[in-house]
């Protein structure tokens, strides 16, 4: 059952006297990749220089934008990691990072194990990895369609929950979508 929950600006639900805790979950769309490069298997497939560019906007963006990630999750496809790469370093982000093979396989059940075992201490979680996974969990965590996802895309669900063990479909709310193209 789907739950929906009204915010006040102190992050409290409406008519409930305890904090409600938020959690950030950014989800980041590996960057154009180049298709006419020289690769044996799809996972090993390189950023194109226009995914390099749109990486680099995205990091400084999200180092604007905020919130910041505690920790980035990312998949062992080249294209995401040279994405995350590129997108932390122009944005000075300091999350620790992990790749997990899961991220490029798996779909939104493997990603909401992953971000149900975070941390307490963590407060924002990063996925990078690739569609159709990325749109269809942030429907499922929102309850809200995102619509076109594309390469270098990030979104952000925020969500009420004091434990990461907490998430859960449906109880998180679609705070921002951010497009490269936009920027």
């Amino acid at each position: 059952m789907r739950q929906s929950f009204d915010f006040t600006p102190s992050g409290r639900k409406r008519g409930q006297g305890s904090t409600c805790l938020m959690k950030s979950i950014l989800l980041f769309r590996h960057a154009k990749s180049d298709w006419g490069a020289s690769y044996r298997h799809d996972h090993e497939r390189p950023l194109s220089p226009r995914g390099r560019r749109a990486a680099k906007a995205m990091g400084r963006f999200l180092a604007q934008r905020g919130p910041m990630p505690d920790r980035i999750l990312c998949s062992t496809a080249t294209r995401a990691r040279k994405t995350y790469t590129i997108a932390s370093k122009a944005g000075a982000w300091e999350g620790l990072v992990t790749y997990h093979d899961r991220l490029y396989h798996e779909g939104p059940g493997a990603l909401l194990d992953l971000i149900r075992i975070m941390p307490e201490g963590v407060a924002c979680v990063m996925l990078v990895g690739h569609q159709p996974t990325w749109s269809v969990t942030t429907g499922l965590l929102s309850g809200t369609d995102p619509g076109h996802f594309p390469t270098a895309a990030m979104a952000c669900v925020v969500v009420p929950v004091a434990l990461w063990s907490e998430v859960d479909a449906g109880i998180g709310r679609l705070a921002w979508m951010q497009r490269p193209r936009e920027l």
